[in-house]
């Protein structure tokens, strides 16, 4: 399976560093969760991973080789990117979204073939998309939108997922049917997933692993269990809260304590030394 990971990475908007001298692991067949406030360099590492963004200095590895000095189209082969808030032609059906996932595999010497239509189907099989295939895009939901970017993804068969806010400007239930969908796509095929994710619960509740960021580098990583504490989430966000275990998953729940908050009289919270692990 296809390793990725950063090393020594620096990168800088004209004079403003944003990510300096960062080394990320990033482990393989998880799911792994980007979090921080805005503007530590979340989203600016995983667009350098994904090549967007070149560095000033380090690298980004596939396999121990610079995504940097490899063709694009064996990286995109390797690992696939869904921005935040793609936009797409007006008019265009799910089916023909989806199928743009395939141009990796398209040159002069090989063009659309029997596999290309079974990687497309396969991709909208995934994710429940069969019967809204020849659909325009703009007709579906928020949810299935988004449903319909991350089968494009799909098809190109890549062992590397990237996403970037993949919930954003979706309503819970459309957020919960996302993350559902990449848990399933995580334990069906073993796929690596990296996300940036701005709701903690959501990201201790579906990943396995955690890299907290803070000014450019990062805080922590790690199992949600061993780095989700009050401490950190001070830290990092500088917020005061609660970390307690989540009843339903057994996983770290974030409490935020606002201005207002004062503790409740005879409250008790479980500790988290020891939730239940992610299955």
């Amino acid at each position: 399976m296809t390793s990725l990971a950063a090393r020594d990475l620096s990168v800088a908007y004209e004079r403003t560093i944003v990510l300096k001298d960062l080394d990320l692991e990033i482990p393989v067949g998880e799911i792994t969760a980007l979090v921080g406030s805005n503007g530590s360099g979340k989203s600016t590492l995983l667009k350098t991973m994904a090549r967007l963004l070149r560095p000033r200095q380090g690298s980004v590895y596939l396999d121990n080789r610079s995504v940097f000095n490899l063709p694009t189209k064996e990286v995109a082969k390797k690992m696939g990117i869904l921005p935040q808030g793609p936009v797409a032609p007006e008019g265009l059906s799910v089916r023909e979204l989806v199928a743009q996932g395939r141009y990796p595999y398209q040159s002069w010497f090989r063009h659309w073939s029997a596999s290309d239509d079974v990687a497309v189907q396969r991709a909208l099989e995934a994710t429940g998309l069969t019967l809204m295939a020849d659909r325009p895009l703009d007709s579906l939901s928020g949810g299935q939108r988004q449903r319909a970017w991350i089968a494009m993804a799909l098809a190109q068969e890549t062992g590397i997922l990237l996403l970037d806010e993949p919930t954003t400007y979706l309503d819970l239930a459309h957020q919960v049917e996302v993350l559902d969908l990449l848990d399933e796509l995580n334990r069906k095929e073993g796929r690596t997933i990296v996300m940036v994710l701005h709701d903690l619960n959501q990201a201790c509740r579906y990943v396995h692993h955690l890299a907290m960021i803070k000014d450019g580098g990062v805080y922590a990583a790690g199992q949600p269990s061993e780095i989700m504490t009050e401490d950190a989430v001070r830290s990092v966000f500088g917020l005061e809260c609660r970390v307690i275990i989540d009843p339903l998953f057994g996983t770290p729940l974030f409490i935020p304590a606002g201005r207002r908050a004062s503790p409740i009289s005879g409250a008790s919270y479980p500790s988290t030394t020891h939730p239940r692990p992610r299955s």
